[in-house]
C-alpha cells in the first residue's frame, strides 16, 4: 500500500509544480503580475481538486495524528474527493481534451492532473477508504465544493473577465447557455456520487 500511496501522491505533486511553472513562466515571459499566476492557477477546478487529492495520499503516508491528518482521511471527505476527481476526468475527456493538443512539459502536466491522478486516486478510494460509513446525505455536503466553486468563477469572470474553462465563459455563452452547461455537469457530479456510494455499498458486502 505504502508504494502505491507514495507513487500516486507524488505523481499529484508532480503534475501540480509542473503546472504551476508553467503558468508562472508564461506569465514572466510576458512580463505579467506572478502574483497574478499564482491566483490564475488556483483557479482551475482541476488544480483544486488535484492539491485536495493529493494532500490526502499525503496525510496517509504519514502516522503521526493531526487535526487535518483526521479529517481528510475519514471516509466521507476522501469519498468526496474521489467523486470530484473522477469529475475532473471526465469532464476534460469529454469537453475539453479535443480543443488542443498539447506538447511537451504541458502534455506531461495534463495527463497527470487529467488522466493518472483520477485513476491512481479512484484506485485509493477503492482499496484503502474504509467503506460502509457512505450515506445519500453525504451527496449533499459534497455538492458544495462544485456550487462554492462556480460562484467563485462567475464573480472572478465579472470582474476580470476571464473565465477558466469555455463551457462557463459568460462573455462569449451568455448566462443562460452557461448555467446549462453547469447544471448538466452538476448532473454528472450527482450520478458519479450516486455510483459511488453504491459502490461503497457493494464492497462492503463483498468485504
Amino acid at each position: 500500500m505504502r508504494a502505491y500511496v507514495a507513487g500516486a501522491a507524488l505523481a499529484g505533486w508532480a503534475g501540480l509544480a509542473i503546472q504551476q511553472y508553467l503558468i508562472v513562466y508564461s506569465r514572466w515571459m510576458a512580463d505579467a503580475s506572478l502574483l497574478g499566476g499564482l491566483v490564475n492557477f488556483f483557479s482551475f477546478f482541476t488544480v483544486l481538486t488535484n492539491t485536495l487529492a493529493a494532500v490526502v495520499l499525503s496525510y496517509a503516508l504519514v502516522s503521526r495524528p493531526s487535526a487535518g491528518r483526521r479529517f481528510f482521511l475519514r471516509p466521507a471527505v476522501s469519498s468526496g474527493i474521489a467523486v470530484s476527481i473522477v469529475v475532473v476526468g471526465l469532464a476534460y475527456s469529454l469537453l475539453l481534451r479535443h480543443l488542443w493538443s498539447p506538447e511537451g512539459w504541458q502534455f506531461i502536466a495534463d495527463e497527470l492532473l487529467h488522466d493518472v491522478m483520477p485513476l491512481l486516486f479512484l484506485g485509493y478510494w477503492w482499496f484503502w477508504v474504509p467503506k460502509g460509513t457512505l450515506r445519500l446525505k453525504h451527496i449533499g455536503y459534497w455538492v458544495i465544493y462544485p456550487l462554492v466553486y462556480f460562484v467563485y468563477v462567475l464573480l472572478r469572470g465579472h470582474l476580470l473577465g476571464q473565465y477558466p474553462y469555455p463551457f462557463i465563459d459568460v462573455g462569449t455563452l451568455g448566462y443562460p447557455q452557461v448555467f446549462m452547461n453547469a447544471g448538466g455537469i452538476l448532473l454528472g457530479f450527482v450520478c458519479v456520487a450516486l455510483a459511488l456510494v453504491g459502490l461503497d455499498k457493494i464492497l462492503k458486502r463483498a468485504a
